[in-house]
C-alpha cells in the first residue's frame, strides 16, 4: 500500500506515539499531533516563531521531519493550531457569559474564571507576546470568523442598557486589565509566581467593578 500524502506534497509517516496505539502517547494520552503542538509551543515561546526550524521540533519529539508534514503542511499551519488553542478560551467565556443580561457581578465572576485560566495556560499567554509579528500575518477565514464573533460578543456585553455607562467602562476597564497584564504585558510578569499575580489581579478587577 502506498504512503499517505500531506497537503503539502511530502510523504506521510505513521505517528510514533505509545504502544498499542501509534497516534497517541501512551504515557500521557497525547495524540502525536498534540505533542507536536506542545513541543512548537515552548520553541516559539523560548525563541521565537522565525528562529525556530522545523527540524528542531522533529529533534525535540525524536521524529523525523517527515512525521511532521504527516500532521501539519508547514510551521505556519503549526503556528496557526497553537493560535486556535487561545480561541478555545474566548469560547469558553462566551459560554459563560450565556445569552442574560450583562451585570458587574456576571462580569467579575467571569474574569476571576478567566484569570484562573490564563494563569493554568501562561505560557500560551507568553507566546502572543513574543510572537506577534509571526501572528498578524495570520489571515484565514475560520481563524477571522471567530475573531468577529468573540468582538461582536463582548461589544454586545459592553453596550448593554441595563447598565449605566460608568458600570460599563468599568467592566471595560477590569477586561483590559486583565488582558494587559496576563497577555499584553507577560514578559514583565514572567518572573511573579502566578498565585501572587493572581491575588493582585482579582484585587484590581474588585477595585474596578467595585465588586
Amino acid at each position: 500500500m502506498s504512503p499517505r500524502v500531506s497537503p503539502s506534497g511530502a510523504p506521510s509517516v505513521p505517528d510514533s506515539g505509545g504502544p498499542g496505539d501509534p497516534g497517541v502517547d501512551g504515557a500521557k494520552g497525547k495524540s502525536t499531533r498534540e505533542r507536536i503542538l506542545d513541543i512548537a509551543l515552548e520553541l516559539f515561546t523560548e525563541q521565537g516563531f522565525d528562529k525556530t526550524s522545523l527540524r528542531e521540533i522533529a529533534d525535540r519529539l525524536g521524529f523525523t521531519k517527515a512525521a511532521i508534514y504527516y500532521h501539519f503542511a508547514s510551521k505556519e499551519d503549526i503556528l496557526m493550531s497553537i493560535h486556535l488553542r487561545f480561541h478555545e478560551f474566548g469560547r469558553e467565556m462566551l459560554t459563560q457569559m450565556g445569552d442574560g443580561p450583562a451585570t458587574p457581578e456576571m462580569w467579575a465572576g467571569l474574569l476571576d474564571r478567566a484569570i484562573d485560566m490564563i494563569l493554568e495556560h501562561r505560557t500560551l499567554f507568553l507566546f502572543h507576546e513574543r510572537n506577534q509579528a509571526a501572528l498578524e500575518n495570520l489571515h484565514r477565514e475560520r481563524h477571522d470568523a471567530e475573531h468577529e464573533d468573540l468582538q461582536a460578543k463582548f461589544r454586545q456585553a459592553l453596550s448593554s442598557e441595563n447598565i449605566d455607562l460608568e458600570g460599563r467602562v468599568r467592566m471595560a476597564a477590569a477586561f483590559g486589565a486583565v488582558m494587559a497584564s496576563l497577555a499584553v504585558a507577560g514578559d514583565a510578569f514572567a518572573d511573579v509566581p502566578s498565585d501572587k499575580l493572581g491575588l493582585v489581579l482579582r484585587k484590581v478587577v474588585a477595585d474596578l467593578l467595585r465588586v
